[in-house]
């Protein structure tokens, strides 16, 4: 494979786990195919424990950590760590995972092989506790149509799996703060813009998950902000008044009318398969 440079962008912030944090960061170290730069965006103040394990990092040549004196919530750090970003191709990485280790070797044997996409993500796995305890795994589509067609109903790509073209990315406006939905809704701008996606039907990584992760996915707070974005997909003509009007009664039902064990359930029967 060609020398492909990339970089790879990652946020942490105060209550992350430090041991989590530093397993994340080794396995993006340890790949076959090694990142050219890290960029690390601290966002806030953090425990000396977690600081300990981000100067250790710090000290590796390849990091360059960016330090935000207050806290400033998920899409503004991750808009920050992008325009850190030296390299054209960026890869994400969230602070509590584990990358599979040929993870950016397939991806960017992919856009080698395509130059026109614009993003390549994967599937993930999702474990408690112990990264073999695997409960579940979210399967996304790999071409760019299905992709295309998913993004009507759901989130057609995994975040913490994804690798894309900077500039692409920046001529949208890159990431914009919307209440956990930054990433959809970049996925929206980058469609408008006719991207190239792309996902790799293999398990590129094992997420972290708890009972909070179906708690967040539910509330009015959430419920708004999904509904938001799909009245915007609306407005773009991205789907019709009928599609509207059934995602965002999914939503309600799921997000606002089911409690937390109940939604829980939902999400491992409908919206994970077993591995």
């Amino acid at each position: 494979m060609p020398d492909i440079k990339f970089s790879v962008s990652m946020c942490v912030y105060g209550k992350d786990n430090p041991d989590w944090f530093k397993t994340a960061v080794d396995s993006i170290l340890n790949q076959t195919k090694k990142p050219d730069e890290v960029v690390l965006v601290v966002d806030g103040p953090v425990p000396d424990e977690l600081n300990k394990v981000i100067i250790e990092f710090e000290n590796n040549p390849v990091f360059k950590v960016v330090r935000l004196k207050e806290n400033r919530g998920h899409g503004e750090a991750r808009r920050t760590g992008l325009e850190k970003c030296s390299c054209e191709l960026v890869a994400l990485m969230d602070a509590d995972d584990i990358s599979a280790s040929d993870r950016f070797e397939k991806q960017l044997a992919m856009f080698q092989k395509d130059p026109k996409l614009t993003i390549v993500g994967g599937n993930i796995t999702e474990f408690v506790d112990e990264p073999d305890n695997i409960v579940g795994a979210r399967v996304v589509e790999t071409e760019d149509s299905a992709i295309k067609d998913d993004m009507k109903i759901r989130c057609p790509l995994n975040q913490c799996t994804v690798m894309f073209r900077k500039s692409f990315v920046d001529s949208v406006g890159g990431y914009v703060d919307w209440f956990c939905n930054e990433d959809y809704f970049l996925w929206v701008r980058l469609m408008l813009k006719d991207a190239r996606f792309a996902n790799i039907p293999d398990y590129l990584v094992n997420v972290r998950v708890g009972k909070e992760l179906y708690q967040r996915r539910g509330g009015k707070k959430y419920f708004l902000s999904e509904a938001k974005l799909q009245k915007y997909m609306l407005d773009n003509k991205i789907i019709n008044f009928a599609t509207f009007t059934v995602n965002v009664a999914k939503r309600f039902i799921v997000q606002i009318l089911l409690p937390n064990k109940l939604r829980s359930w939902v999400f491992q029967k409908f919206a994970r398969k077993t591995v």
